[in-house]
């Protein structure tokens, strides 16, 4: 299992490479499928060796968790290109007889059609509908073959109005701790104690602004995001301030 698990990391290295030559070679835009968490995180280890082609990156709306990297210097290029990512709007025929879905029944629905996870972006999932973004070339075969989740039928549609997509409202809570360490401000955020928080460094579920976090003692700046996986995500507000007693009164905004 490790060295399969390897074998893949070191394919996608290479699938990284391949891309960001070719941007550079043949003076074009190269892009990746989506990638998640884990994936994003061994793009950043390469960073260094890729930046030479230029890239950006983008989920299709703002605070992707899923993002496509393009690889191409677009003030070298001297044009631009759009990422390939669209919105498909999923809603059900009759709402009235609709079942409330969650992201798992709507990711469920979708993998059951054999589509490859790099294909898919973020769902935004709201009342019995939602947005999902997802490179343009496997929209028409969504959009032709998601007929029915669980036993609610759908209609998809790709759109370009996806103002109406539901937006992560964060919800603000204040906190108090001994420093702006990231395992110090994960316990206080997820109200756990400071050798759980230690468990989730220790199993690779922490990650600063896309990339793994291992030093548990790794002090946070403001408006990074921090993913905890199976918890979600969180970003520092504004200025922390020293209480009395010494603390850090800090703000964050909390993404359940």
């Amino acid at each position: 299992m490790a060295q399969d698990n390897e074998k893949e990391i070191q394919q996608l290295k290479n699938r990284f490479h391949d891309l960001a030559d070719k941007a550079y070679q043949q003076g074009i835009f190269t892009f990746t499928g989506f990638l998640g968490l884990s994936e994003q995180d061994i793009f950043w280890r390469e960073e260094a060796a890729l930046k030479y082609a230029g890239f950006c990156m983008s989920g299709g709306c703002e605070g992707s968790d899923r993002v496509v990297v393009r690889f191409g210097n677009a003030e070298e290029l001297g044009y631009e290109i759009p990422f390939p990512i669209v919105c498909i709007h999923i809603e059900p025929l009759t709402v009235k007889f609709a079942e409330q879905l969650s992201h798992r029944d709507f990711l469920g629905a979708l993998m059951n059609l054999g589509i490859d996870r790099s294909t898919l972006g973020d769902i935004k999932v709201g009342e019995k509908q939602a947005y999902l973004f997802c490179l343009d070339s496997i929209a028409d075969f969504i959009c032709s073959n998601l007929e029915q989740i669980k036993h609610t039928h759908v209609r998809c549609t790709v759109t370009e109005s996806f103002e109406d997509a539901p937006q992560e409202e964060p919800e603000h809570i204040n906190i108090q701790a001994q420093s702006l360490r990231v395992d110090a401000v994960l316990a206080k955020v997820y109200n756990m104690s400071r050798e759980k928080s230690l468990e989730l460094f220790r199993a690779g579920k922490v990650y600063v602004n896309g990339r793994l976090c291992e030093n548990n003692s790794r002090v946070l700046k403001g408006e990074e995001t921090v993913n905890a996986r199976g918890y979600g995500k969180f970003q520092i507000a504004g200025e922390p301030r020293e209480t009395r007693k010494g603390k850090l009164a800090v703000e964050v905004l909390v993404y359940r």
